[in-house]
């Protein structure tokens, strides 16, 4: 056997995370090899050059599914099919853009134009507007008609920054699944599930998952009530949640790349502000939990996640 590299290293050296490792570990992807003197994740020489390459294929905005493809078939058809579909995408969204880029300008020369202190042309910009408005809708492309949320979608596609919101987690009680199994997680589910139905409020959800990059497990949290006992979380632990400031935002539930954007996005949010800094550390990582209720979902057709980046103000120390 050669050298075999812990996910660790492999998360330092090729700066991804060890949740993604496992991600694409169970998306069939790459696989991992255990030795009977570390508990964790090794990778070798075979596992870091198929890594390489799905870094390379995500950089081209290649979805998972299609990699799936890739690595399954022989040969280089699929490679070639899947790419040259890239290709015709990039090309469509550039068309896309470039009418839209049209419509700006034009409405840029009209307002130029334009009195703002002459009550009529006000008016008449009001007007062109919803001429712009309309153009936006009946745009044609490869005699196809394209609408306004086509438009959205092509600008979806080019990594729109997630819009971030500051919140306050208090200090409280909570319990932790700790790093169990999945009938582990199961029972846990059942008791917070019993436990959030006799809350007093139901503002938030109370429960929240993050990711123990050290155990390489996710660990399932939820704040409990004053009233709770010991006796009460069946076996459970119960700890301080030392709370804090966060920043946080929405993503797809099932949508692993659109939740990395959301992520990255909060923290390139933080890291170009000057007030706040990131926090993360030992103990102390990102949440995230579900959002909405379940007929929203269905309207909506995926379920809302909401990450949460731990965050402290600069100078004060208050975290």
């Amino acid at each position: 056997m050669g050298k075999l590299i812990k996910i660790r290293e492999v998360s330092l050296q090729y700066d991804i995370t060890t949740r993604a490792l496992k991600y694409y570990e169970d998306m069939g992807l790459i696989q991992s090899t255990k030795s009977d003197d570390y508990a964790y994740r090794l990778y070798d020489e075979n596992a870091i050059k198929r890594l390489e390459q799905i870094l390379i294929l995500r950089k081209l905005n290649i979805k998972i599914k299609d990699i799936q493809r890739i690595f399954h078939s022989e040969g280089s058809e699929v490679v070639l099919e899947i790419l040259g579909q890239k290709v015709t995408d990039i090309d469509d969204e550039a068309a896309l853009l470039h009418e839209l880029k049209e419509i700006v300008i034009d409405f840029i020369r009209q307002i130029e134009q334009f009195d703002f202190y002459n009550g009529s042309d006000v008016k008449l910009l009001y007007e062109k507007a919803r001429e712009v408005e309309r153009q936006l809708v009946n745009v044609d492309y490869g005699g196809n008609p394209s609408t306004v949320k086509r438009l959205l979608d092509v600008t979806e596609k080019l990594e729109k920054k997630p819009d971030v919101r500051i919140i306050e987690l208090p200090k409280c009680r909570m319990i932790t699944s700790g790093e169990g199994d999945k009938e582990t997680l199961r029972r846990f589910d059942i008791l917070w599930s019993r436990l959030d139905m006799k809350r007093k409020d139901h503002f938030f959800p109370r429960d929240f998952m993050w990711w123990d990059e050290e155990r390489n497990v996710s660990i399932w949290w939820y704040a409990i009530e004053d009233w709770v006992t010991e006796e009460d979380t069946k076996g459970f632990e119960i700890f301080e949640f030392e709370g804090g400031f966060y920043a946080a935002g929405i993503c797809r539930q099932d949508d692993y790349s659109d939740g990395m954007r959301v992520y990255e996005g909060i923290k390139a949010w933080v890291s170009e502000h000057e007030s706040f800094e990131l926090d993360e550390r030992p103990g102390h990582r990102h949440l995230w939990h579900v959002v909405g209720p379940k007929d929203t979902n269905k309207r909506l057709g995926y379920r809302q996640l909401e990450i949460f980046v731990p965050i402290e103000l600069v100078g004060t120390g208050r975290k």
